[in-house]
């Protein structure tokens, strides 16, 4: 005697159900595409690639650039003490400090200037491309999911149509 069980909702299963047919009548969703899921995740791939590459060349534009101040800093510091080490009066000593000190935090902050824009312009072309990429994947997947859409709508259709033979 095949025992009976009752699943959640009330429908009673018994030993002689035939699961073959039950699971031949459920309405799965339809399998995406995968050609053009995995097409879609290789231009995702791509565009961080790219991406990855554009802020590497950037930090080394960043490095490189940092790297020319600060030789050009140590040559101008040498000069620098050899100016300061001259013989001149304390009173032009004075003016002659005060004077590189101004030239030299006018410089320090173009230099900053200089490299916040260097960064800035990397970034922003490594997050222009992830963004357009984001947006041609929205679309991507707005389409996917339309023709799903359609084809479950086509297959409903084709059911509903079909005789039934009872």
């Amino acid at each position: 005697m095949p025992s009976d069980f009752t699943k959640p909702g009330g429908t009673t299963w018994t030993g002689d159900t035939d699961f073959t047919k039950m699971f031949s009548e459920m309405k799965l969703p339809s399998m995406p595409d995968m050609d053009a899921f995995l097409a879609a995740h290789r231009r995702n791939m791509e565009t961080l690639s790219a991406a990855n590459r554009v802020a590497l060349e950037g930090a080394q534009a960043v490095a490189r650039r940092h790297m020319e101040i600060m030789q050009q800093n140590m040559a101008e510091l040498s000069e620098t003490m050899k100016a300061l080490a001259s013989s001149d009066a304390p009173q032009a000593k004075a003016a002659k400090q005060a004077e590189l000190l101004k030239k030299g935090y006018e410089r320090a902050v173009s230099n900053m200037k200089e490299l916040s824009d260097l960064i800035q312009r990397s970034n922003g072309e490594a997050l222009g491309l992830l963004n357009k990429r984001f947006t041609e994947a929205m679309d991507e997947i707005k389409g996917v999911v339309e023709k799903a859409g359609q084809q479950a709508t086509q297959q409903a259709t084709q059911q509903a149509s079909k005789p039934t033979g009872g």
